[in-house]
């Protein structure tokens, strides 16, 4: 991914959480079904829903107009700082894995404004609601019950002003999760002979990949060039970087650009060795590139999990002939890519990556044609940058339809977000404007974390477990001389130093916690 754009997007807060939930009593109308979920009995002004309990500040929590499907739903809201819980105990629940499901909307700027379960045998789980003030989003938390019983509750510890709203709760068999907690750490070769250093959050120099798998990363992003003019992201640099990767127990997605420097939906450049190829050559050369590093890694013991044929292809890769105006041809390009990948390893998983991850419509359009002319995938993977592709509930749309419409896992291959906004090289950084920022999520290391959380929840929610999970781009990529933008000119400078996962004294930022997430 390098977008050198700007363009603005609005969304909306930083929600911290940190509310220590007190055992309450157990309401009279405790039953092993949630009582009212869509919050429809007592119709508009209920101060205390059917079938619900309240505490705290209760006059915040009542049902008004305006539900999802149905005509009420539940708000928390008060014109000074309240602190509130709607809540409800379920009994005679069978031990094993429940899932509550909730469809919420905020407008974010509380301390905390999450759902929870407790007392159900194990600890506390709770989802923070993201920031979304139009559109609703889905969330869900996981628990495992023993013991027979449950309570549900819905929390705000708010600032004058701030409101929730939730509607149509269901608590079920399930579990939730993400399988993928990764990021991409293509630039961190290239840093570190350039003398990058990374510390932990307390400040010990160490192994940057030590530090994120300490910090619960789980998969590896690692992009290959066909010759680039640095000599980084080539087959050789790529293999050094997978023996680290693997050797630390994480798995290894490898992305081809088919290009000699970046490919994105602005330019998808052949490589200057294959530029005077005609189609069927392009067909070879994608399949001889794409086996030879694919076997070249499986030599060596460290077998890529997941490949992506191409990088962000909304608009075709190896222009002119694999362009979009020509889907035939690109549906040639990419099944010789597939069939590479499975003779060196059937059971690598390929992704087909497009960017513009709220674009409903043109993701439908793409992957139609691609399915349309046979072009064989295994897994969807979308990059996401809330600044410029939507809002949470643009992206929730697109990740369910495009799971549900092609029965295909997808994941979130890119996303971001700066915890500041100043620079720390002379390159001016892509986003370093409060105006082209996530309304509500601030470029600040705890703006940076709500963020990845939320998103993180948006991918876990994707319905039927298809949400696979998450590649941050990218984690390492800090100021250093000589690792800018361009691997054509070693005085450019880097646009993205304010959104890596260390911070300007080289240390982890706690955003690498959403690592953690389930």
């Amino acid at each position: 991914m390098f977008h050198p754009r700007r363009t603005l997007r609005a969304l909306l807060p930083p929600l911290v959480a940190g509310l220590t939930l007190t055992a309450l009593p157990a309401p009279a109308t405790a039953a092993s079904t949630l009582t009212n979920a869509g919050f429809e009995s007592g119709g508009t002004g209920a101060a205390t829903p059917a079938g619900w309990s309240e505490s705290g500040d209760t006059a915040a929590s009542y049902t008004e107009a305006g539900g999802r499907d149905g005509g009420h739903r539940l708000a928390h809201w008060s014109s000074s700082a309240y602190r509130v819980e709607t809540y409800q105990q379920l009994t005679g629940l069978a031990a094993g894995a429940y899932r509550l499901t909730a469809w919420v909307r905020s407008g974010g700027g509380q301390n905390a404004a999450y759902l929870a379960l407790r007392d159900c045998g194990g600890a506390d789980r709770r989802t923070g609601l993201p920031v979304s003030a139009s559109g609703w989003l889905r969330i869900v938390v996981p628990v495992t019950v023993s013991g027979g019983r449950c309570t549900v509750a819905v929390v705000s510890d708010a600032n004058p002003g701030n409101w929730i709203n939730v509607d149509d709760l269901t608590f079920e068999r399930g579990t939730a999760g993400l399988g993928v907690k990764g990021a991409d750490i293509s630039s961190l070769p290239k840093s570190e002979d350039r003398g990058g250093v990374y510390r932990t959050a307390s400040g010990t120099a160490g192994d940057p990949l030590a530090i994120l798998r300490s910090s619960g990363m789980n998969y590896a992003r690692v992009k290959v060039w066909v010759n680039p003019a640095d000599g980084y992201n080539d087959k050789a640099h790529v293999l050094a970087l997978a023996k680290r990767v693997k050797a630390r127990g994480m798995k290894l997605l490898v992305d081809f650009h088919y290009s000699d420097a970046w490919a994105d939906p602005g330019k998808q450049t052949k490589p200057a060795a294959w530029a005077g190829h005609g189609y069927e050559q392009l067909k070879k050369d994608v399949h001889d590139h794409t086996h030879d590093v694919l076997n070249a890694l499986k030599a060596q013991g460290t077998t890529a999990d997941m490949v992506q044929v191409g990088n962000e292809i909304n608009g075709g890769m190896l222009w002119n002939e694999g362009s979009t105006s020509n889907w035939s041809q690109l549906a040639g390009l990419l099944n010789s890519g597939y069939s590479a990948v499975k003779a060196v390893s059937p059971s690598t998983s390929v992704a087909l990556h497009l960017a513009e991850g709220g674009d409903l419509d043109g993701t439908r359009w793409w992957f139609d044609q691609a399915v349309a002319h046979g072009v064989r995938f295994d897994v969807i993977g979308l990059s996401y940058y809330g600044y410029w592709h939507g809002t949470l509930h643009d992206v929730q749309t697109t990740l369910d339809d495009a799971a549900a419409r092609y029965g295909k896992p997808v994941y979130v291959a890119e996303t971001a977000y700066p915890f500041r906004l100043d620079s720390e090289d002379a390159l001016e950084n892509i986003i370093d404007l409060e105006s082209e920022l996530v309304p509500g999520y601030p470029a600040t290391p705890a703006g940076q974390t709500r963020w990845m959380n939320d998103v993180a929840s948006i991918v876990e929610a994707v319905p039927g477990g298809r949400g696979l999970g998450i590649f941050y781009w990218e984690a390492t990529w800090t100021a250093r001389d000589g690792n800018g933008w361009d691997p054509a000119d070693p005085s450019s400078g880097n646009g993205w130093e304010n959104q890596a996962l260390f911070d300007y004294g080289d240390r982890a930022l706690p955003a690498m916690e959403w690592f953690r997430h389930r």
